[in-house]
């Protein structure tokens, strides 16, 4: 059987996937399972798939069932454009009002609140919606937006809402980076089949490679569904991170201690990577 590999359905992921696409050298090894990132910790969790990029919130909640790929993740080192809070108002006067939160990633839902209580000292009440702007500052005086729709909130401001890039916002309050989803192994796969899982991460660190060797063509190749430039797509690969070396880990401990801190974790779990 082959591995199954999921991949999270957002540009965000496009640059590492784009050379398994690109060569198909290494697609027949791998099944691979298209999904939001929600979706595939719910999947890999129930045991549906092997292989998974998951929000790292839900790594913490599942660490006795997995291992982390070593030298992989979703991250940034400041700015990231993808992950916004878009508000009515002064992200300090948010105390007491309403905050919709995306239903599509737990991660930064969990950011949002660590920054909103932490960096902004504000206690709002939050409401989970899906991730339609207008309709949930219909519902809330701002609203968090990952991925796509705040790609695209991010490139065309709505008029009278202010933009938070929480990348950039974490890393100024932290000085650390920010890992936003981790790349998860059943433990039961990694020990059955060492060979399949070594196969993966030949195959992903392979395309990323690959990839950021050829930024503008991907860029380009992204602007063909998309009436933004592929000068706003190269801008989005170049503040996008996928590493994961020790200060990125430092950046993710970090963040499980403060989502204990607000109630969001019981405690902050070992971070256990492959081979280490």
């Amino acid at each position: 059987m082959r591995p199954r590999l999921g991949h999270i359905q957002f540009l965000n992921c496009l640059p590492l996937y784009y050379g398994l696409v690109k060569s198909g050298d290494h697609l027949l090894e791998v099944d691979l399972v298209k999904a939001a990132p929600r979706e595939l910790a719910e999947r890999i969790v129930a045991g549906d798939l092997d292989v998974a990029p998951i929000p790292s919130i839900e790594y913490a909640r599942h660490a006795d069932e997995f291992v982390l790929l070593p030298d992989i993740a979703i991250s940034s080192d400041g700015e990231v454009q993808s992950i916004l809070l878009a508000s009515t108002v002064p992200a300090e006067e948010l105390d007491g009002r309403t905050v919709a939160l995306t239903d599509t990633s737990r991660t930064s839902q969990v950011l949002a609140r660590v920054l909103l209580a932490k960096r902004w000292g504000a206690s709002p009440a939050y409401v989970e919606m899906p991730p339609d702007l207008p309709a949930m500052l219909r519902e809330a005086e701002a609203a968090l937006l990952i991925g796509d729709e705040a790609l695209r909130t991010y490139w065309e401001r709505p008029e009278g809402v202010r933009l938070y890039d929480l990348g950039t916002e974490w890393t100024a309050w932290t000085g650390l980076p920010m890992v936003y989803a981790v790349w998860a192994v059943r433990r039961s796969f990694a020990e059955e089949r060492p060979d399949a899982v070594r196969a993966v991460i030949d195959a992903l660190s392979g395309s990323l490679a690959y990839c950021r060797a050829h930024l503008d063509d991907i860029s380009e190749y992204a602007a063909r569904w998309e009436h933004f430039g592929a000068d706003r797509f190269r801008s989005y690969f170049d503040a996008l991170q996928f590493r994961f070396e020790p200060r990125f880990r430092e950046g993710l401990a970090r963040y499980f201690q403060e989502a204990v801190g607000i109630g969001a974790l019981d405690a902050v779990p070992a971070i256990e990577v492959l081979g280490e």
